[in-house]
């Protein structure tokens, strides 16, 4: 006998519920019998595959099974446990495993792990705290402009190919030098995707504090819609067992609701809008509502979910969704990333309701500003297009919104810490029309400035040599190129 055959014969000697198949619809499987039992139990059959309780009748349970191959007809099944529960533990960071936290990195077995329930509910109120420390994620556009602060559930949404996975993976990079934790959870990807974020994430260094737990369109349905409660999970215990700052990472939550309708479809379930059943919703926020800040420990889990949306349509059935359970999302949009803008980020969609507690006055002066000018430069380059003379106002925001763009233009190897990116934008939201800047030699020499600040007085001295330096007259800075 196997040792799955001795475990399924150990639980049947010790009286546990055994049901038997008695129909089979792809990975949906009838049982007769398996009860008492739970939703979410989890059910071991003689060949030794397993699959978990979806639904229960009067006389049938109804099983999701987690392989590839289903047993037959015919074939018993004994109740392991009454909940659905995953491997977690630190020593997992570092690599890359399955939903079932086997690993597929080739680093050898993870011997040492813990159990930890899949459908763990979300912290109650009095557990949580408020949350004010924002995450630095080295992107100019989401730091400066639409921040997030640990414990923030945002969404990440955009057309297919606009950037999303790029943008996530940088933010991810970037906690390799923080003391933050990152589940990143791939759900219902090409292999040959899956292969070459891990690759990038490699060799930046990205998997040295996370997590990578992979699901793939070779996977079955029912495996690749647990992928991110799996990801909760294991971020869900290093957050409250081992008290880290974790991110948790979704990517992408489109691509499970349309795993998720597709099993209810399969199990006759009365489709609704866009053919998503009725508990859609519900099947997202008791995920992202998982993350917050707990009291007992300060320590916070957020969470990041990415959405695809089609032909930029966010007001479709599944964006509206996530971005009532989130707390802002940060929108890509396509035309500007076929214009090369990378991230391409829309500034007048985008929200963030939290991030702003992150943000010091300061700050917060120099996102109105910044967002000021951004939306005169719109106003102002829409005017142009009809020939009228433009006003030196309207100028200044032609000139100053394109230095902000070609700033805010960063490749995804290209990190900047907070500091740097203020000094760079509060030398530019105060350019006069007709000032000289070069963004290139700006950006090349910004660290020298941002590592002399100590105290909170270093700022504005620095900014002042910054000034100084930049826009003298007597600057022997490269000004050929830049914009007059």
């Amino acid at each position: 006998m196997t040792k799955n055959q001795n475990i399924f014969q150990k639980f049947l000697d010790e009286g546990k519920p055994v049901g038997e198949i008695v129909a089979i619809n792809r990975f949906v499987l009838t049982l007769r019998g398996a009860q008492p039992c739970n939703v979410f139990s989890l059910i071991l059959f003689e060949d030794g595959s397993r699959g978990y309780v979806q639904k229960i009748d009067k006389e049938f349970t109804i099983v999701l099974h987690l392989g590839n191959k289903p047993p037959k007809v015919g074939t018993f099944g004994v109740v392991l446990s009454d909940q659905l529960k995953t491997k977690v533990g630190t020593e997992f960071i570092g690599r890359v495993v399955s939903v079932t936290g086997e690993p597929l990195d080739g680093k050898g077995p993870i011997l040492n792990y813990r159990s930890w329930n899949i459908f763990n509910k979300a912290p109650d109120i009095n557990e949580r705290e408020g949350l004010s420390t924002q995450i630095e994620t080295g992107v100019i556009v989401v730091d400066s402009l639409f921040p997030i602060v640990k414990g923030q559930r945002m969404a990440l949404l955009g057309d297919s190919k606009s950037g999303k996975s790029s943008l996530a993976t940088q933010m991810i990079i970037n906690q390799k030098n923080t003391d933050q934790i990152v589940v990143y959870c791939l759900i219902a990807k090409r292999k040959v995707d899956v292969d070459q974020t891990i690759s990038w994430l490699a060799q930046n260094g990205g998997l040295e504090k996370a997590i990578v737990v992979v699901a793939t369109l070779y996977d079955s349905l029912a495996t690749n819609f647990l992928a991110p409660y799996v990801a909760c999970s294991m971020a869900e215990y290093l957050w409250q067992e081992e008290n880290n700052d974790v991110i948790v990472v979704y990517d992408d939550l489109s691509a499970h609701a349309q795993v998720h309708r597709e099993i209810s479809l399969l199990q006759g379930v009365s489709p609704g809008r866009d053919s998503y059943p009725g508990d859609t919703f519900y099947t997202h926020s008791r995920l992202l509502e998982r993350a917050g800040k707990l009291n007992k420990n300060s320590k916070c889990l957020t969470a990041i979910g990415i959405v695809n949306v089609s032909n930029g349509d966010i007001s479709a059935y599944l964006p509206t969704n996530i971005m009532s359970i989130t707390d802002g999302q940060w929108i890509l949009d396509m035309n500007l990333f076929k214009n090369g803008q990378r991230p391409a980020l829309n500034t007048g969609l985008s929200v963030t309701r939290a991030g702003g507690l992150g943000h010091n006055s300061r700050q917060k002066h120099l996102v109105i500003q910044t967002l000021k000018i951004l939306a005169d430069y719109q106003e102002a380059k829409e005017f142009s297009h009809f020939g009228n003379e433009l006003s030196d106002q309207s100028k200044r925001a032609l000139y100053v919104g394109d230095l902000i763009y070609e700033l805010l233009n960063q490749a995804p190897n290209r990190v900047f810490s907070l500091l740097e990116q203020q000094l760079m934008l509060n030398l530019i939201v105060d350019l006069d029309l007709g000032a000289n800047l070069s963004i290139n030699e700006l950006t090349q020499k910004i660290k020298q400035y941002g590592s002399k600040i100590l105290v909170k007085d270093d700022f504005e001295v620095q900014l002042q040599n910054l000034r100084k330096d930049f826009l003298s007259p007597n600057s022997n800075l490269n000004k050929e190129g830049a914009k007059t």
